[in-house]
Parts: C-alpha cells; sequence; structure tokens
C-alpha cells in the first residue's frame, strides 16, 4: 500500500486533551493580559469551581466551563506524571 493511501487513526483521548490545553493556554493567555497572576486564578478556580476567578476577557471564563473539572484535573496530572517519567 502506498504511503497515502494509508489510515490514520486519531486517538479521541489525545484529541481531549488538545483541546483541554489549548483552553488553558487560552485562558492563561486571558488572565496575562488583564494583569492577573494565571496560575493563581487558574488553580482558584479548579479548586473551588467558582467562575470570578476567571476573568470574562476574550470570553474565557464560559470558555473555560466548558471543561469538566475532573477531566481537567485528570488530564493534568497525566501530563504532571508522563513529564515526570521523561525526565
Amino acid at each position: 500500500m502506498s504511503d497515502n493511501k494509508k489510515t490514520i487513526t486519531f486517538s479521541t483521548k489525545d484529541t481531549k486533551r488538545e483541546e483541554i490545553r489549548a483552553i488553558i493556554k487560552g485562558v492563561y493567555g486571558s488572565l496575562e493580559e488583564k494583569g492577573y497572576n494565571p496560575l493563581n486564578q487558574i488553580v482558584g478556580y479548579i479548586i473551588s469551581e467558582d467562575p470570578t476567578y476567571i476573568t470574562n476577557y476574550k470570553n474565557a471564563r464560559t470558555i473555560i466551563s466548558k471543561l469538566d473539572r475532573d477531566e481537567l484535573l485528570r488530564a493534568l496530572v497525566e501530563d504532571f506524571i508522563r513529564l515526570e517519567e521523561k525526565g
């Protein structure tokens, strides 16, 4: 079979992780642009699930609220463990 006819498969888990990563990066950027400490604000949001930790700037609050908190925490821990195993 030639290279251009191979089947490509995608993991929905990887796709979801990329979506989570993109959302967190976007929210982080919005918080930073508004002068907040993005790490503290995101951690506060995750711990309390209080959306007021996240600015409305660039719809960041609406965007992050689309994530399931358990799914977000799982992805963060999995990424942390993966990084620890690499180095």
